[in-house]
């Protein structure tokens, strides 16, 4: 009869619920596919799902002109455009956003000028670069009035220096 080692225990001995190096190398193997394959769906689904970027309308109402008074430069942040009326009474749309890089343009009412605070480019109140570093001056949209008299201004349309409204 054979002499059986007490290091390897016996299959039939071993009881039920024991776990196992195998069992648990099982249970990682399986969870790393479960991982793999949720991972996989996920990034599928993100993947088919449209990317929307939401950005304000190229075109919008900027008020009554008498809201502006003759010889003021008013910043619309949200629309990142300067609105002017001139002291004769006509109106333009000049960008606030510096042609270096990309800041936004503050007016200095005291100076009568367009100031970038990032790297220190000056506009006049027509948009030519008065001090570098800018490349261009700012670029002017175009402008009208809507049926109830309102100003309407499309940043899609970017127009030339002589290009103003008259109200």
């Amino acid at each position: 009869m054979a002499q059986s080692d007490e290091r390897t225990p016996d299959p039939a001995k071993r009881p039920a619920d024991s776990f196992t190096r195998r069992h648990f190398l099982e249970l990682i193997g399986a969870g790393a596919i479960g991982a793999a394959a949720v991972g996989s769906g996920v990034l599928s689904t993100e993947y088919l799902s449209p990317n929307v970027v939401k950005e304000p309308p190229t075109r919008f109402k900027a008020g009554m002109p008498e809201s502006y008074p003759p010889g003021s430069v008013t910043l619309d942040k949200e629309q990142k455009v300067f609105i002017v009326r001139a002291k004769e009474g006509y109106f333009y749309a000049l960008s606030a956003t510096c042609t270096h890089l990309g800041c936004i343009a503050n007016w200095k009412a005291e100076e009568g000028i367009v100031a970038c605070p990032c790297h220190g480019s000056k506009f006049d109140r027509e948009g030519n670069v008065i001090a570098g570093p800018a490349p261009r001056p700012l670029p002017r949209y175009a402008m009208s009035l809507d049926d109830h008299g309102q100003l309407v201004i499309d940043k899609a349309l970017v127009v030339g220096e002589e290009a103003t409204l008259k109200v």
